[in-house]
């Protein structure tokens, strides 16, 4: 998907489920990793999370960008936008918002094999392989691919 599809997509949804014409701008953000979205109150632009879309259903980002306009329509009518405020919980029950961002699930981006028994690590993160050994027999370790 690319802005100018998301943008469209917010501004419909806005029409359609608050009734108030989105104004601003609303764009990914690849920056954002355990957030779903958030919505900047000095710009009242919002910034999307890319892998609501690639990692969940259209379903989750839609639910998502509801979430999101909540906080852009109660703000600019000065009412209570934060996740606490009634007035946020009540207009993101009517329209159907997600509460929560669902989890993005860490990947291991470095697998690893031991050279004598063939016992395969998955990591995060990058190892010495000067240093560390096999857990299970301590023989030397090999990368065998990064992930990304």
């Amino acid at each position: 998907m690319t802005e100018e599809e998301l943008q469209a997509l917010v501004e419909m949804l806005s029409l359609k489920y608050f009734k108030r014409p989105f104004k601003h701008r609303a764009r990914f953000n690849p920056r954002l990793q355990t957030t779903g979205g958030r919505y900047l109150l000095s710009s009242h632009d919002l910034e999307l999370n890319q892998k609501m879309l690639t990692e969940h259903s259209r379903e989750v980002l839609i639910g998502t960008i509801k979430h999101e306009l909540c906080h852009y329509h109660l703000h600019l009518e000065k009412r209570g936008y934060r996740h606490r405020d009634q007035d946020f919980k009540q207009l993101l029950k009517e329209v159907g918002g997600l509460r929560f961002a669902p989890a993005t699930v860490k990947k291991a981006r470095y697998h690893y094999q031991c050279y004598e028994c063939q016992q395969d690590y998955l990591r995060q993160r990058k190892v010495d392989v000067q240093k560390y050994r096999c857990g299970k027999c301590r023989g030397q370790l090999k990368l065998l691919k990064k992930i990304f």
